[in-house]
């Protein structure tokens, strides 16, 4: 068991998901976020309000730490002015306190819009280079090139996870190769903190879907085994679904929607569209 374990993004629907297994796994929980503490706590866990783009206010939450589980940014594209702060200097803040405090190792939450422009059917495995499809997925790209500027320069291990369509269940016709369950992100997030060895290491935030556009085969040492596979739902969501177009960004690229918005607009509402069945 770690003594220390820092969870950023706690109040976020995913970093919610990950406070109790991590809670488990750690002597002390440490959980931060923008936002308020939430009405209760896990028995070994200490909630600190904290803006991750302020060094001052994070940076000393990671005295003692073993590792911090980094899921604290803005979820969306936005103008990068927007995302400067949280989602750039944030992470600089991280990792830079992590060298400082003799962190062991970052789990980042990194993102699929770090390959967003890459084309759904190109086998993508995680050596693909990087080609952001918006601010927020140049974002992603920085971080992971910090963290493996850290783990080459300063010796700091990290393991940044392209997470792709994190949902209770698959939401459209995309996520039949996209989605990733809760309990397969918390599985994902655990073997990035027991696995004794990783160096810096990629892998994709993705279930056992039949039609996963993605391969995680180089980063099997992990022992992450996703256990749901979408295709539970196709006959559901291809019930509802529109006749594709197959010049559409949001179906032929990686990003889905995000690949197809005009910079600094709002990826999410256009994932909200084609929930409805608009593409």
């Amino acid at each position: 068991m770690l003594k220390k374990i820092v969870l950023t993004g706690a109040a976020g629907n995913l970093g919610h998901e990950l406070r109790g297994p991590l809670s488990k796994m750690c002597k002390t929980l440490v959980s931060t976020d923008i936002r308020e503490a939430p009405e209760k706590l896990k028995k070994n866990e200490t909630w600190v309000q904290a803006d991750v783009a302020q060094m001052d206010q994070i940076g000393p939450l990671l005295e003692g730490a073993e590792m911090v589980v980094h899921f604290g940014a803005i979820v969306d594209e936005k103008p990068f002015e927007e995302l400067w702060g949280p989602n750039y200097v944030g992470a600089y803040n991280v990792w830079q306190a992590a060298w400082q405090h003799g962190v062991r190792r970052v789990i980042y939450a990194s993102s699929i819009h770090a390959v967003g422009m890459v084309p759904t059917n190109a086998g993508a495995d995680t050596d693909a280079s990087h080609r952001p499809d918006t601010f927020y997925g140049l974002a992603k790209c920085f971080a992971e090139d910090l963290g493996r500027m850290y783990w080459e320069k300063r010796g700091i291990e990290a393991v940044c996870l392209r997470i792709l369509s994190c949902t209770p269940e698959p939401q459209n016709v995309r996520a039949l190769g996209t989605w990733l369950s809760y309990r397969d992100m918390v599985q994902l997030v655990q073997r990035a903190i027991d696995t004794p060895v990783v160096g810096f290491t990629v892998a994709y935030g993705v279930s056992a879907n039949t039609r996963a556009p993605v391969s995680n085969a180089k980063a099997s040492f992990l022992g992450y085994r996703p256990q749901d596979n979408a295709e539970d739902w196709a006959e559901k969501l291809f019930a509802k679904a529109a006749t594709p177009d197959p010049q559409d960004l949001a179906l032929s690229r990686l990003g889905g929607p995000f690949a197809a918005v005009k910079l600094g607009e709002s990826g999410i509402a256009a994932i909200a569209a084609m929930t409805k069945g608009k593409s």
